[in-house]
C-alpha cells in the first residue's frame, strides 16, 4: 500500500507539473499551425506569471490577477506579431527579443514596485486559487485503490489545471472542427492559397497569436498563483522552451501534446521524489543529475528519436503578398 501512496503522490505531482507545460505548448500550437514559429512562449509566460502575481497582489482579487496576466501575454503576444507579421521580421529574432524583455523588465518592474529583490509579496489566500475539492472526496479518501484516485487525482486541484486539460479537446474542435481552424492550419500550409481565397493572411495570424497570448497567460498565472504563491526571478525556468520540445514531439498534434506534457511533468516529478533516495544497483543519485532528467530528455527527443516530425510547411517563413 506504501508503494501505491507513493505512485499515487507521484502521479498527482505529475498533474500539477504538467499543466504550465500543457498551457504552452497548446500556445505554440495555436502559432505554428499559423505559420508563426514562437520561441517567446518563454518570455510570455513569463511576463503573465509577474502581471498576475502583482496584479493579484495590489488589488486583492485573484481573478484580477488572472485578467491581467492573460492581457499583457497577448499584448506581448501582438508585439511579436507586429514585428513578425506585419513588418516580416525574423521570427527567431523576435521571439528571443521578447523573452530578453521580459526577464529584464519583471525584474526591473518588481525591484521598482515592491522593493522586494523583484520578487512580488507573498499572495494571501484570496488573491491565489485555491484547490477545489469535488464531492464526496473526503468520504471516499479511505477506500481502498478507488478512493486514493479520486480524492487525490481526480479532486484537490485549482480551477486553472481544469481548465488546462479541457482545452485539449477544445483545442482540437477548434482545429479540426471549425472554419477558423482550417483556415488557420491552411495559412500554415499555403497563406498564398488563402490569400487567393479573399482571407487576410495577416488577419488569421493575428488572431491565433491572441490565442497563444491568453493560453501563455494563464500557464504565467498558474506559476505564480498556483504553485508559488508570488512571482520569483525567472520562475519559467525554462518551461516554454520545454513546451516546444514537447510541441514538436508531439508532432503538432492537440492530444499527443498533452500525453508529451504529462511525459515532461512525470519526469519533474520523479526526479523530486528520487531526490537523495538510494536507487538499487546505483545508489544514491547526484540532485544535479535528477534534477537535469527533463532536460535531458529534451534534448533525446529533439535529436531525433522521436522520428520525422514535419513542421506546417509555411513555420516561420515571412508572407509577402504577391502583386
Amino acid at each position: 500500500m506504501d508503494l501505491f501512496n507513493a505512485i499515487i503522490q507521484v502521479l498527482d505531482s505529475t498533474i500539477r507539473l504538467s499543466v504550465p507545460l500543457l498551457l504552452a505548448c497548446l500556445a505554440g500550437l495555436y502559432s505554428e499551425r499559423a505559420g508563426i514559429f514562437d520561441i517567446g512562449l518563454e518570455g510570455k509566460m513569463l511576463v503573465g506569471a509577474f502581471a498576475g502575481a502583482a496584479s493579484a497582489s495590489v488589488f486583492h482579487s485573484a481573478y484580477i490577477g488572472l485578467g491581467m496576466a492573460i492581457l499583457i501575454s497577448v499584448a506581448f503576444a501582438l508585439i511579436h506579431g507586429f514585428a513578425s507579421i506585419t513588418h516580416r521580421g525574423n521570427q527567431i529574432v523576435s521571439g528571443v527579443a521578447i523573452n530578453f524583455i521580459a526577464a529584464g523588465s519583471t525584474i526591473m518592474l518588481g525591484q521598482a514596485w515592491f522593493q522586494q529583490g523583484g520578487r512580488t509579496p507573498a499572495l494571501a489566500s484570496d488573491e491565489r486559487f485555491g484547490a477545489i475539492i469535488w464531492p464526496g472526496a473526503d468520504a471516499v479518501r479511505r477506500v481502498p485503490i478507488l478512493g486514493p484516485i479520486y480524492s487525490e487525482l481526480i479532486s484537490g486541484h485549482s480551477v486553472l489545471v481544469y481548465i488546462a486539460f479541457l482545452a485539449v479537446p477544445f483545442t482540437w474542435w477548434v482545429l479540426f472542427r471549425t472554419r477558423f481552424g482550417l483556415r488557420m492550419r491552411a495559412v500554415g500550409e499555403n497563406p498564398a492559397a488563402v490569400d487567393t481565397a479573399g482571407i487576410s493572411v495577416a488577419w488569421l495570424r493575428y488572431r491565433a497569436l491572441i490565442c497563444t497570448g491568453v493560453l501563455t497567460g494563464i500557464a504565467g498565472a498558474y506559476l505564480s498563483m498556483v504553485q508559488n504563491g508570488g512571482f520569483v526571478k525567472d520562475m519559467t525556468a525554462g518551461k516554454g522552451y520545454i513546451a516546444l520540445a514537447a510541441l514538436i514531439f508531439a508532432k503538432w498534434k492537440p492530444v499527443n501534446a498533452m500525453f508529451a506534457c504529462l511525459l515532461f511533468g512525470f519526469l519533474d516529478a520523479l526526479s523530486i521524489r528520487l531526490q537523495g533516495t538510494p536507487l538499487p544497483l546505483i545508489g544514491k543519485v547526484p540532485v544535479q543529475l535528477m534534477q537535469a532528467l527533463p532536460y535531458i530528455l529534451t534534448v533525446i527527443l529533439l535529436a531525433g528519436f522521436i522520428g520525422k516530425a514535419i513542421p506546417p510547411r509555411a513555420g516561420g517563413v515571412p508572407y509577402v503578398k504577391e502583386r
